[in-house]
């Protein structure tokens, strides 16, 4: 205090001289009500920063193209993408982290052996919807919904009557007895309900639609109690009618059922198979390319794709089958990300990559719109060009008219790629890429359509070596590295991270990814995605909830 005094002015009189030009702290941009220049964080300067890019993209077309590129300067990387391995070159082939992750879906101790089925609560039927992999992804909630319930499941009944109109049954494309004898620890499967429970209900099956993404709370408080009185009930339009969010036992349940029980029927696999055989013989590594350009999904996205006039009415008339569908512009849908890469882009997005001309692709699609006239920029791009028609035309001649069948030979073909490129963010594409994920992060190509719209159109405006650069910017982020998505985020088929572990303790030269010599520790069996959930078991409270129903059954009625 002494020191103060003596050191010269009072502290009255410093505070009369701080604020004698009240008016000009006022004017300043980072003023504070204290009279101190307060640090800006970084965090906001970038966002300032970003949002003025974004701001000026909408009047200057590619000019912002670079914001993610310059963003993953500022933010802090994860542990792939860490200063010296950001800037070696990615190898567009395979990820340098993929043998640090794999696939972990076993049960735990802590997950009770499935109900026996005589003691269940009753028999689930299930009808499914859309097509092959629409189809899979109710059959493989269908079977966690019945594990949640404590019911018996029976054999999933397949969509004959869609878009796609295959006749199909659960028996023509997997493999039933595989199916059932799988999953017999963890849910009592049959193939039909036995006649003994039919001929002692006094009505047909219940029926009902739940809602989409329902909760297990739901399926407990709304189905079980109509179990409990009817013994058995169907849901219908099962397609993506289970929460993302679930207990990561049940999570690994569907591991199990997607990437496991479902196998497809021996005729497939060895059709399939022989196919990738023909496309090893011929190049030692191989892209697959999953190409949506089909008439009806064309006209649902209510985009435009350059046909003119003769397009525009055609899709417009498709169209016309969706009358709930938003109305929306082109330009603005395309702005959004919504639209599918055409084939000329997907093949421009390749090259840019750094894939050359002499790269084998093997494209699984169903009718192109424009035919042979769309597909001839991308064969220009890349000459060695296969199809399962072109590789195994007579051995398809007894399925061409089963589009499921002829989905699952693509299926297969596109797993076993070196490269998975897809050109839509529809059920394959997230199907296989979650399977990709688990099985070892096979690289795996998402256009990030919001970004690269804007670089097509103005590719012409730029040098190719400009271009390449900004595309290989805008998909970091989008090339199936293990931690481009945080754990739980994003749809859970696509990015599986309960199922999905990390190696602790290995060391690796990072000679194999840049060209320093410095070691790359990376943290044994410890889960992607671990969330913490509630000890008791939605099992459990079905079986709690039965008993209870079971003394009080008078108390339900039709």
């Amino acid at each position: 205090m002494v020191q103060s005094h003596a050191s010269g002015t009072p502290k009255k009189q410093k505070d009369k001289q701080q604020i004698h030009f009240p008016g000009l702290r006022q004017h300043c941009w980072n003023y504070s009500p204290c009279g101190r220049r307060l640090p800006v964080p970084w965090t906001v300067f970038c966002g300032v920063l970003l949002f003025t890019f974004g701001f000026i993209s909408l009047f200057t077309g590619h000019v912002a193209s670079n914001i993610e590129w310059y963003s993953q300067r500022f933010v802090r990387q994860s542990w792939y993408y860490r200063k010296d391995a950001y800037r070696a070159p990615v190898d567009m082939w395979k990820s340098h982290y993929s043998e640090f992750y794999h696939g972990c879906s076993n049960r735990s101790a802590q997950f009770p052996p499935a109900v026996r089925q005589r003691f269940s609560n009753g028999y689930l039927l299930i009808a499914t919807s859309g097509g092959l992999n629409q189809q899979r992804t109710g059959i493989t909630d269908a079977v966690v919904v019945a594990r949640i319930l404590n019911a018996t499941l029976v054999v999933p009944e397949l969509d004959h009557n869609s878009y796609w109109k295959d006749d199909s049954d659960f028996v023509n494309i997997y493999d039933v007895d595989w199916f059932i004898s799988y999953l017999q620890k963890d849910v009592p499967i049959v193939k039909r309900v036995p006649d003994k429970v039919m001929r002692s209900m006094d009505k047909p099956p219940y029926t009902m639609r739940v809602p989409r993404k329902s909760e297990s709370d739901y399926y407990i408080e709304e189905v079980l109690p109509i179990l409990l009185r009817r013994k058995v009930v169907q849901l219908t339009k099962f397609d993506y009618r289970l929460s993302n969010e679930l207990d990561d036992e049940l999570q690994k349940l569907r591991c199990r059922v997607n990437y496991h029980a479902l196998r497809f029927t021996k005729r497939i696999r060895n059709l399939g198979q022989k196919i990738v055989t023909r496309m090893r013989k011929m190049a030692q590594r191989y892209i697959a390319v999953h190409l949506r350009f089909e008439p009806d999904m064309l006209a649902f996205s209510g985009c435009y794709f350059g046909g003119g006039d003769k397009e525009r009415l055609e899709l417009s008339e498709i169209r016309k089958r969706w009358e709930t569908l938003p109305e929306a512009t082109p330009e603005e849908e395309r702005m959004r990300g919504k639209c599918p890469l055409t084939p000329h882009e997907v093949g421009l997005l390749l090259r840019a990559l750094g894939f050359d001309s002499s790269t084998y692709i093997y494209v699984a699609s169903g009718e192109i719109y424009g035919g042979e006239e769309t597909l001839r920029p991308l064969k220009d791009l890349f000459p060695n060009f296969y199809t399962k028609e072109m590789l195994a035309s007579e051995e398809l001649k007894s399925i061409l008219t089963y589009s499921s069948r002829l989905a699952a030979i693509d299926y297969i073909v596109c797993d076993e790629s070196d490269v998975f490129v897809t050109n839509n963010n529809g059920n394959m594409a997230k199907i296989l890429a979650g399977r990709r994920r688990y099985m070892g992060h096979k690289r795996t190509i998402r256009p990030n359509a919001k970004r690269l719209s804007t670089l097509f159109m103005e590719r012409d405006k730029m040098a190719w070596s400009e271009f390449s650069r900004k595309v290989k910017a805008c998909q970091r982020g989008f090339l199936g590295e293990p931690d481009e998505m945080r754990p739980g985020r994003g749809e859970f088929h696509e990015f599986p991270s309960a199922c999905i572990c990390k190696t602790h303790n290995i060391s690796v030269s990072r000679a194999t990814i840049s060209s320093d010599e410095h070691l790359l520790n990376v943290s044994v069996q410890e889960p992607f995605g671990n969330r913490s959930r509630n000890s008791k078991s939605q099992s459990e409270t079905a079986a709690s909830i039965a008993d209870e129903s079971k003394e009080h059954e008078y108390l339900f009625s039709d």
